[in-house]
């Protein structure tokens, strides 16, 4: 029986790749794997599951040609301490590739900014990513890297999304970001999931550490709007046993809301439970135009769709 494998390489590129059940592979082991036209040396970071082709992306296989249909990478052994002696070597040859293709950079006065390199097990190819504000036309580039290290060169634009997630860190809230431990892959944001989880519209407090709008307001929204649905709205009139007044702040994690008592100007604090709206005429919500901050924060959002994962740059010799 075939197993599906998650594969990590060394430069953060993270592909599906089949084996059989007879290879003893677990989360964390390192193996030999068969792509179109080499071989690779990668990671084991998923414990395997029965192969199935619904469990594949649909985007073509990091590393292979996307101009013709390849097959799943398929793992021929488990690594052995010679392979991994060889990847040692592989690494060390990368980070000298790359010292040259920053001076070929440098003299074709190109604007990119290299963030890794790496060698296929067998040497058949150097995948060499980069990140750039816009197109860059690197043919020469190619051309030159091509000549000098004798192999078959691949340079990929990525995004201020994908570089975070390779070079790491950590976030905010003080754990390793979302993006470098269990994110796959980076789904549209807007502003909009910012509002209706009740934050500050500042794009200190919603951007990421690559300038982008937070991963979490996504995969958090869903949360946050089934706690919305039973919660009052800021502005809202209500009665509580203190009195009639107007909710000035909510928590909707704690299902608790902030009164300002009519007359007496005082701030009580009430779950959602102890509180009832109503709606007089006078306490009619009017439409706001957006405020600075909420414009500031529009420009957080990534209309760049050449930046997304999944639409890359590629170039081959």
């Amino acid at each position: 029986m075939e197993l599906l494998y998650d594969i990590l390489l060394d430069n953060g590129i993270k592909y599906m790749a089949k084996g059989e059940d007879s290879i003893p592979l677990k989360s964390g082991d390192y193996c030999i794997i068969r792509k179109d036209f080499f071989l690779d040396y990668g990671q084991v970071v998923s414990n395997g599951v029965p192969f199935d082709p619904a469990l594949l992306p649909k985007e073509p296989v990091s590393g292979t040609p996307s101009d013709k249909k390849t097959e799943v990478p398929r793992i021929q052994r488990k690594a052995t301490v010679v392979d991994q002696g060889k990847a040692n070597e592989n690494a060390m040859r990368a980070k000298s590739a790359l010292r040259t293709a920053a001076t070929m950079i440098e003299h074709l006065n190109l604007e990119m900014k290299l963030i890794n390199a790496h060698y296929a097990f067998d040497n058949k190819l150097l995948a060499i990513q980069f990140s750039a504000e816009g197109r860059v036309d690197f043919r020469e580039l190619v051309k030159q890297l091509s000549s000098t290290l004798n192999t078959r060169i691949e340079l990929r634009q990525i995004g201020v999304r994908d570089e975070t997630a390779i070079v790491g860190g950590l976030s905010i809230c003080g754990r390793p970001l979302c993006c470098c431990t269990f994110l796959k892959e980076f789904d549209s944001i807007n502003v909009k999931m910012a509002k209706e989880q009740d934050l500050a519209l500042t794009p200190s407090t919603i951007s990421g550490m690559c300038g982008r709008l937070k991963c979490c307001l996504k995969y958090e929204h869903e949360g946050y709007l089934e706690l919305e649905k039973t919660m009052p709205r800021r502005g809202d009139c209500c009665e509580c046993k203190e009195g009639r007044g107007i909710i000035i702040d909510r928590n909707l994690l704690t299902q608790k809301v902030v009164v300002q008592i009519e007359g007496t100007g005082q701030n009580v604090t009430c779950t959602k439970d102890e509180v009832t709206v109503v709606y007089p005429d006078k306490y009619k919500i009017k439409r706001q135009t957006p405020s600075a901050e909420e414009e500031a924060a529009m420009l957080l959002e990534d209309k760049d769709p050449g930046q997304e994962k999944g639409r890359k740059n590629h170039n081959k010799k």
